[in-house]
């Protein structure tokens, strides 16, 4: 199962400034780095205990001329790569990267049709996080993807992966369809709002405490915005921008009863929900911090 194709295997954040970016990273999500450079490539890795969590990389200069932003970005294992990017293409996405030889294996980077950015990667040349890793803390605990048209979206990945989706009700949004491979569903997707940009795949990291880790955000120079609806199991969700503005995720246990805040949007997101401030240096301990 380690190597079945059509799960995600690998995450990247692609920075303008990898010294920043590491330093937030460790202290919101608990993180170790890790020094996997080589003679041709800057990169290093996450690790969430002694496991491999996450790379991280620069943001190449061709991309920044193309406009490219950082971001996090999700790989997918596949059995033949360069099948995977032709297949892209014939179905409508985009190819940025060719198949190519890197450090963590044979990769490509590709769009879907609408613009969503992910990769894909030989799957018996990496090991990825297993199912059975997605509780456990400092590791992805989700994907979703926030998709311009949610139906043919969703058929485009089903037909690259193999994927099955299904719909499911939810409280986060009005349309939510859940991916499945293997048996076992490995993400999520729903409509993002017309005025939001281009898709993407947001990723989820798993905190002990999400209050902390969302004030941690807050006091590094980034954004936090706590949802104000509990998931099952008890979890809840913040959903963050890095001082870089890269988006993703935080999920986790709240140690205190949310308050039910506003509606707004920040950075491509709509979140009901309350911004995290960071607490004041003059703040007694044990305050409330959040607005």
């Amino acid at each position: 199962m380690a190597n079945d194709p059509g799960y995600f295997a690998w995450y990247e954040l692609i920075t303008t400034d990898v010294a920043s970016a590491s330093a937030f990273y460790r202290d919101v999500v608990g993180w170790d780095m890790r020094e996997a450079s080589t003679s041709s490539l800057s990169y290093g890795l996450f690790t969430a205990g002694e496991s491999p969590a996450a790379g991280l990389m620069e943001l190449p200069d061709a991309g920044r001329k193309m406009g490219a932003r950082p971001r996090w970005m999700g790989y997918v294992g596949v059995p033949d790569v360069r099948a995977a990017a032709d297949r892209v293409e014939r179905l409508g996405g985009t190819l940025y990267v060719p198949p190519t030889d890197t450090n963590i294996g044979r990769i490509s980077v590709v769009t879907d049709p609408h613009a969503a950015t992910f990769a894909v990667i030989d799957h018996l040349q990496i090991t990825p996080q297993q199912p059975t890793d997605s509780g456990k803390l400092g590791r992805v605990g989700w994907q979703e993807l926030l998709a311009a048209d949610l139906e043919q979206e969703a058929s485009f990945y089903c037909e690259l992966f193999g994927w099955r989706k299904e719909d499911t009700e939810s409280q986060q949004a009005d349309s939510y369809l859940s991916f499945f491979a293997g048996g076992q569903v490995i993400a999520g997707a729903f409509r993002k709002r017309p005025d939001e940009p281009v898709p993407f795949w947001l990723f989820y990291f798993n905190v002990e405490d999400l209050d902390a880790a969302a004030e941690r955000v807050t006091a590094g120079g980034g954004q936090a915005f706590l949802n104000d609806v509990a998931l099952s199991g008890g979890l809840w969700i913040a959903r963050c921008v890095d001082p870089q503005g890269a988006a993703f995720a935080l999920q986790g246990k709240q140690a205190r009863a949310p308050k039910v805040g506003w509606s707004t949007e920040w950075s491509g997101f709509s979140s009901r929900g309350q911004l995290v401030a960071p607490k004041s240096r003059r703040e007694p301990a044990g305050g409330d911090s959040t607005g």
